[in-house]
């Protein structure tokens, strides 16, 4: 088993719970000091009241969680807390199963922990984010800076630091949950040279397969749902980055070069990813005309 940080040596305290007690008081009295309410699931009596089986029935959103920890107990509280709270929970040691588990299962979020044996969870998450987009959310007892811009990067959706309130963990996932299925439309891109399609995560120059980092997938993302509108830097950076990003233009300009030395035939005057003087960016498709023209010049 691995060193235990100073910080969360509290949390891993309380998750030394036998195996098979999921209704323990142990585990009631885990969960209260990690800030879980008990569940509200009716029992037998209650069960036949219209309202409580309503009630229970519209908590239930039948969405299936893949845990990854290689920490039993950690695993262990979290199914008890998400089955309290009506998810679906499935399970993975390490990053190599997580990655099996996603392709075979295809779960509605997933939870990653960062410090595991092997296969680290930043490696994890961006093998899986080249072929999924099912909400992520890194869960680590590291808490710097650095840490978490390494996890973004990795394409992690969101980011909770050990120890953890049970209840802050429960809104992220919600919210996760909402972006996830809120119907978004995912426009798809069809041009003689270029072709992007979100759902997949897919984008191909000239028929070829382009390989894109999270940052500039999702940057790209960002200005293709918006096509024609001007993005300024900080809505940019704001939402790929997060809230406290809206200053460092210098690394958006950086990941806007780079995708446009992978998707544009001429970098240096770009057809698709616009520049809008000391406002933003835009995304553009060419007109027709332009088209022709850039096909007559090739």
């Amino acid at each position: 088993m691995r060193e235990v940080a100073p910080e969360s040596a509290c949390l891993y305290e309380l998750l030394r719970i036998p195996s098979g007690v999921s209704n323990s008081p142990f585990l009631t009295i885990a969960h209260a000091l990690l800030g879980v309410k008990p569940s509200l699931r009716p029992n037998a009596s209650q069960a036949s009241t219209p309202g409580a089986s309503t009630e229970n029935a519209n908590r239930m959103n039948n969405a299936t969680i893949l845990v990854v920890d290689d920490e039993p107990q950690i695993r262990r509280v979290l199914r008890s807390t998400l089955s309290s709270n009506g998810y679906e929970v499935i399970e993975a040691k390490n990053g190599q199963e997580a990655i099996e588990i996603a392709i075979r299962e295809h779960p509605d979020l997933i939870l990653l922990d960062v410090n595991m044996p092997e296969m680290s969870g930043l490696e994890a998450c961006s093998k899986m984010r080249m072929s999924f987009s099912t909400p992520i959310i890194m869960v680590t007892v590291r808490n710097s800076e650095h840490d978490k811009i390494l996890a973004l990067d990795s394409g992690a959706d969101d980011y909770v630091v050990k120890p953890f309130a049970i209840g802050e963990l429960l809104a992220r996932i919600r919210a996760a949950l909402r972006r996830s299925s809120s119907g978004e439309h995912l426009p798809k891109i069809e041009t003689p040279e270029l072709s992007i399609d979100l759902e997949k995560r897919s984008v191909d120059v000239c028929g070829e397969k382009v390989h894109l980092t999270p940052k500039e997938f999702d940057v790209l993302r960002t200005l293709v749902v918006q096509e024609g509108n001007p993005l300024t830097h900080k809505r940019l950076l704001q939402t790929v980055w997060g809230p406290d990003h809206g200053e460092e233009t210098e690394n958006l300009r950086v990941v806007i070069n780079q995708l446009r030395k992978k998707i544009e035939k001429d970098p240096a005057h770009p057809r698709y990813i616009l520049t809008e003087p000391w406002l933003g960016y835009r995304f553009q498709l060419p007109s027709p005309a332009s088209e022709k023209r850039s096909r007559r010049k090739s």
